[in-house]
């Protein structure tokens, strides 16, 4: 079962970013209707006739992907159509590298929303903030009925090196804007840790790629014989990545209970996760920090953590993504289909899909690239000098537990 854990994921729809992991065997993936040879014929005919009968001649492969096309547009947004290069923009991606515009999107209400920003990025650079909707690629307008066409086109200026221009609903004055994002290879840095106050563990996760656990745990081994007082998890901005990786950081925290529940019409994505008795940081409190921009496998460890009564919840509600998706390469060809294959449920029982989680202490902040911090962590710390409520929060939470 631990393989099978490795192949299924959870994860945002994203511009190459989408941190997914495929699965080496379509088998359980694709079973095969009864109709299915009476309605292949069917499609096939229809695709002759239109190409051989048409008024204006019309490829057979511009047949062919509009019919795929309309397949995935009976789907839920996170599904679709991977090309060569959108498939090993994922397994890169998973590796915690990649070359497009370093931004997280989702679809929400028919609107196209910024899940988050990663570091360094082209996007970043710019200025945009998770909340963001974008409104405008290039010329076009975005509503709910080009969606698709939309993220598609977005990919394929990635993949050719062609700058886009986004036109941008920002989350905080609401006032649009328009940027120009030209692509980039973009490095993304697992983890990141720092002790505050010389006795307070921080640890900054800003994806659940491939190395993700390993992190922690060095990490902890690291901190072993430093006199901790508390420990704050970061998972702001951080939208997802593979499942297998957030419950196994789920398990480095917990001595018990359910982690996640995983539901769905294949045998193999109907599993629940349990922690194991070994734990790192026992007996430390622990506080998470979550906004608007933690989705996915953030919720699923936030939840875990939560609802097992491991770590208090602070900041704003999360994003809302309960679906798993799986990557299935198409035999013989080197395309692959990215498909939600199941919904996840919290320890609880919860389905917090377009619902979030709600912290348990609420401080509700914009991003943590807010222009109007101010510092106070010290120059060496990771956050680039900038106040951060939320962590300033944090601390005030764990002094407060020695009184």
């Amino acid at each position: 079962m631990h393989q099978i854990i490795r192949y299924i994921s959870c994860f945002t729809l994203g511009v190459f970013v989408a941190l997914s992991i495929s699965i080496s065997s379509s088998e359980h993936a694709n079973p095969q209707s009864t109709d299915y040879h009476f309605d292949y014929p069917l499609l096939v005919d229809i695709i002759d006739t239109v190409e051989t009968y048409y008024v204006d001649r019309i490829d057979r492969q511009q047949l062919i992907d509009a019919a795929i096309k309309g397949i995935f547009e009976q789907l839920d947004p996170y599904s679709g159509f991977l090309t060569h290069d959108d498939f090993q923009a994922i397994n890169d991606s998973n590796k915690g590298e990649y070359f497009g515009f370093g931004f997280e999107i989702a679809t929400e209400d028919g609107k196209i929303t910024i899940i988050t920003p990663f570091k360094n990025s082209p996007a970043e650079r710019a200025g945009i903030k998770a909340g963001d909707k974008i409104i405008k690629l290039n010329d076009t307008l975005i509503d709910a009925t080009n969606l698709q066409m939309v993220l598609s086109e977005i990919r394929q200026y990635s993949n050719d090196n062609k700058a886009i221009s986004l036109s941008l609903l920002p989350i905080v004055n609401k006032t649009p804007i328009t940027i120009t994002l030209q692509p980039d290879f973009i490095h993304i840095n697992s983890l990141n840790s720092e002790i505050i106050n010389d006795d307070i563990g921080y640890l900054h996760l800003t994806s659940f790629q491939e190395d993700a656990t390993d992190a922690i745990s060095e990490q902890a081994t690291k901190w072993q014989h430093v006199p901790l007082r508390g420990l704050i998890l970061d998972l702001r901005n951080n939208p997802g990545g593979l499942l297998d990786q957030a419950i196994s950081i789920a398990d480095l925290f917990l001595d018990h209970g359910r982690i996640v529940t995983t539901t769905g019409r294949i045998f193999d994505a109907n599993e629940d996760y349990y922690a194991s008795q070994k734990t790192i940081f026992a007996n430390i409190p622990m506080i998470v920090l979550i906004n608007k921009g933690s989705a996915s496998a953030s919720e699923v460890l936030a939840a875990a953590l939560q609802e097992n009564h491991r770590a208090t919840l602070l900041g704003e509600t999360s994003f809302g993504k309960g679906t798993v998706q799986s990557v299935i390469p198409i035999l013989g060809q080197s395309n692959a289909i990215k498909l939600t294959i199941a919904n996840y449920s919290t320890p609880n029982g919860n389905n917090i899909n377009t619902i979030g989680i709600t912290p348990d202490i609420e401080i509700a902040i914009t991003a943590v690239t807010d222009e109007m911090n101010m510092p106070i962590i010290g120059a060496e710390k990771i956050l680039n000098k900038d106040y951060d409520q939320q962590i300033d929060s944090a601390i005030a939470w764990i002094d407060s537990r020695e009184n």
